[in-house]
């Protein structure tokens, strides 16, 4: 019976509007409408241009109150070929904008898609929680008649659907049958991991104002298709000896998926490529494509190893993890260096002198020195780490726990160093604690500076966000790679 583990999935999404503004201020923003209307046959090209002008001043006059409020904010107006508008405006106007049903030109593929206005999304993953403002239904309609799902909530009483979330199901026997009887809590399609409900959001989220991630990256958020309605799969379960989604549970989902009415599947799975017969995402994924649902997959996260790339069938449109232009910058300073890293803390250290300990040099008594380098929970002496900022390295068990365990021994912040295979990525986690995440060449620069029977003190800054960062986008170093192992000569493209 085939096993998967969730991945990071990156969701194709159209971004409309560029922002990089505080309350209040007027600053200069982009509102992208796509194409510009095709020329009709008879029509004077400088009138037809002065038309889709006239639709900027009238789109954004709507919002101000008067077109000539409109005409003196807007410097350029795109109308060759591009279809779109600059204009000086302030925060509020622009939240405005990006909640208008009606702002994209009529013509723009953006407009025809109407931010997936009705279109279903179903998601194949840890379930959902409901209660997320992602999956508010405000002034949404009536459910599309086609739709035949299911709110799957008989146990759960205190799970519902809406008009945004119209459906849900879980799907456990193939689990079940191989660990054993399971009880109540395991029959609903709630989401108690969150990778489902982020996956989910992502490609299908309504937008949501004022969102930010403990005070970091203030703005609105949206899915790709954010009018789209969304169903969730539950279909992955707590790991057990490595897997957590189970082919017989995958392959339920697409069945019935397929019966609700879903437009597009969202399957943020993976595992090793295997020849497709003995893969179920690409079984039920053939069955989907051939009833006219698109189904976008994951690409993995095992980079950046060669052949690495799962959800290889052709008839699968994978999606690799990129980075984006914005920064969360914390530095960890000692002496007379200070190193850049990454990190979304929500909690930060008073600038101070704090002995910095290497993971190793505080491993407990009864753990491994493998163990306590990668900073398991258990592994570190209290003793020893007590007060300490503690040098954690990346790998195996996740970076956020790796904080924790360095918060039950007592340390009072991490600074996470990649291995060699993992070289400079750096990754913005919310850790638990003060912490940040430093490249490969810094981290080794940092354990240099620890000698025996010296201590080195230093301390770690608040994150902060910076927008407008280059190069970006560029594919994350997790991102796995090809070649296609399963069907060589089919190139598999990873965007």
């Amino acid at each position: 019976m085939g096993k998967y583990t969730v991945l990071l999935f990156a969701f194709l999404t159209f971004s409309l509007l560029h922002e990089n503004a505080i309350a209040g201020d007027k600053v200069p923003y982009i509102v992208y409408l796509g194409e510009p209307p095709s020329v009709e046959a008879g029509i004077d090209l400088l009138l037809h241009r002065t038309t889709i002008a006239n639709s900027h001043f009238k789109l954004l006059g709507s919002i101000l109150g008067t077109l000539q409020a409109a005409q003196d904010a807007i410097f350029y107006s795109y109308t060759k070929n591009i279809n779109g508008f600059a204009a000086k405006i302030d925060k509020e106007t622009a939240d405005k904008i990006s909640k208008s049903d009606g702002y994209v030109g009529s013509n723009s593929l953006w407009s025809k898609a109407g931010y997936g206005k009705d279109t279903i999304i179903g998601n194949l993953d840890t379930g959902v929680w409901p209660e997320s403002e992602s999956f508010a239904d405000d002034g949404m309609g009536d459910v599309p008649s086609g739709w035949k799902g299911i709110c799957q909530n008989d146990v759960d009483t205190t799970f519902t659907c809406n008009k945004k979330l119209i459906g849900a199901r879980y799907f456990n026997k193939g689990y079940e049958a191989y660990v054993g009887p399971l009880n109540s809590t395991f029959r609903t399609p709630r989401d108690k991991d969150g990778h489902g409900t982020h996956t989910l959001s992502t490609a299908g989220g309504a937008f949501v104002a004022n969102a930010s991630l403990f005070g970091h990256g203030n703005g609105i958020a949206k899915g790709g298709s954010p009018h789209a309605r969304v169903a969730a799969y539950k279909v992955c379960w707590p790991p057990v000896d490595g897997g957590e989604c189970f082919d017989a549970d995958i392959l339920a989902a697409f069945d019935a998926a397929i019966s609700d009415g879903v437009n597009v599947l969202s399957v943020s799975l993976g595992g090793d490529p295997v020849d497709y017969f003995n893969d179920g995402i690409a079984i039920g994924s053939f069955h989907a494509v051939k009833n006219g649902i698109k189904v976008v997959c994951s690409a993995g996260n095992s980079g950046p190893t060669a052949g690495s790339v799962s959800n290889v069938a052709p008839w699968i449109f994978t999606v690799g993890a990129s980075t984006m232009d914005r920064e969360f910058p914390a530095y960890v300073s000692f002496g007379n260096t200070s190193l850049k890293g990454q990190s979304l803390s929500s909690t930060s250290l008073a600038e101070g002198k704090y002995p910095i300990i290497s993971s190793i040099d505080a491993k407990a008594a009864n753990a491994s020195a493998h163990d306590a380098q990668l900073c398991f929970i258990g592994s570190l002496d209290p003793a020893k780490v007590n007060g300490s900022i503690v040098i954690c390295t990346r790998g195996t068990n996740a970076r956020v726990e790796k904080g924790e365990a360095v918060l039950q021994a007592g340390g009072v912040g991490m600074i996470l160093i990649n291995s060699a295979s993992t070289g400079n990525e750096i990754i913005a986690d919310a850790h638990v604690l003060p912490a940040t995440h430093i490249t490969y060449s810094d981290g080794e620069t940092l354990l240099s500076y620890l000698k025996p029977n010296s201590m080195v003190l230093g301390y770690v800054t608040k994150p902060e966000t910076v927008l407008n960062t280059k190069p970006a986008p560029f594919m994350a170093a997790f991102s796995s790679q090809g070649p296609n192992t399963v069907t060589p000569d089919i190139l598999k493209v990873s965007v």
